[in-house]
C-alpha cells in the first residue's frame, strides 16, 4: 500500500495504527474492551456488579413482613372498568369517579371493547371526556352556580393580560386564532340551541 500524504488534495490521511485503513480484511476491531472503557471513562461499568444494581433488590424473594401472598381484595360494588390485557381487577382501584351517562357508557365500552394498543381505545375516551365536560355543564345549569363561559374559558382573561405582546414570538401564532373559536364556539351555538328551543316551546304554548 502506498502512503499518501494528508498535504495532497482529494487524498485520504496517511495510514497510522491511530488510524487504521477501513472497509479492508485487515480493519480491526474498534470495540474499546470493558477494561479499556472503565480506564477512560471515569465511573464506566458501576452497575456491572448486581450488588451494586439499586434495583436488584427487586428482583430477589427478600423477606417484606407482610403477611399475605396476595393482597386481599377490596370489594366491587360495581363493575369497574378493566382493560383486556388484565385478567382481573386489581386488588386495590380508586372510587372517587364512578362511571355516569353518555360518558360513562363511552368509556365502558373503550375497555370491554379494545385494547390499550389500539387508537379506537383512546379516541373512544378522548371522545368520552368531551362529553362529559358537555354533560357537566348541561347539568350545573339547574344548580344556583351554573357554568360562567366568560370567565371559565378564560376569554375575558384575554383582554387584560397582554394579548398582543404575550403572542410575540411563539411557535403556535396559527393555532392561536382559533382558540377563540374553539373556547366560545361551543357556548354560542348552545346558547343559540338554547334560545330556538324556548322559542318553540312558545309557538306550541300559544297554539
Amino acid at each position: 500500500m502506498t502512503e499518501q500524504t494528508p498535504d495532497a488534495p482529494g487524498t485520504p490521511d496517511a495510514v497510522t495504527p491511530e488510524k487504521p485503513p477501513v472497509y479492508t480484511a485487515a480493519k480491526p476491531n474498534l470495540t474499546p474492551s470493558a477494561d479499556e472503557l472503565r480506564a477512560r471513562i471515569p465511573g464506566w461499568g458501576a452497575d456491572l456488579d448486581r450488588k451494586d444494581r439499586p434495583a436488584v433488590p427487586r428482583e430477589q424473594s427478600l423477606p417484606t413482613g407482610a403477611h399475605w401472598d396476595f393482597p386481599e381484595r377490596q370489594p366491587e360494588t360495581w363493575p369497574r372498568e378493566r382493560s383486556v390485557e388484565h385478567r382481573f381487577l386489581t386488588p386495590v382501584f380508586g372510587t372517587a369517579q364512578p362511571l355516569q351517562g353518555l360518558a360513562g357508557a363511552l368509556r365502558r365500552l373503550a375497555y370491554e371493547r379494545w385494547s390499550e394498543g389500539r387508537a379506537a381505545h383512546w379516541l373512544t375516551l378522548l371522545a368520552a371526556d368531551r362529553v362529559d365536560v358537555l354533560e357537566h355543564t348541561v347539568r350545573s345549569f339547574a344548580t344556583p352556580r351554573p357554568d360562567n363561559p366568560l370567565t371559565e374559558t378564560g376569554i375575558a382573561s384575554e383582554l387584560h393580560h397582554h394579548p398582543v405582546s404575550a403572542r410575540h414570538g411563539r411557535v403556535d401564532t396559527v393555532h392561536q386564532a382559533v382558540d377563540p373559536v374553539v373556547n366560545g364556539a361551543p357556548w354560542v351555538l348552545g346558547g343559540l340551541a338554547a334560545v330556538l328551543a324556548v322559542r318553540a316551546l312558545v309557538r306550541a304554548a300559544r297554539r
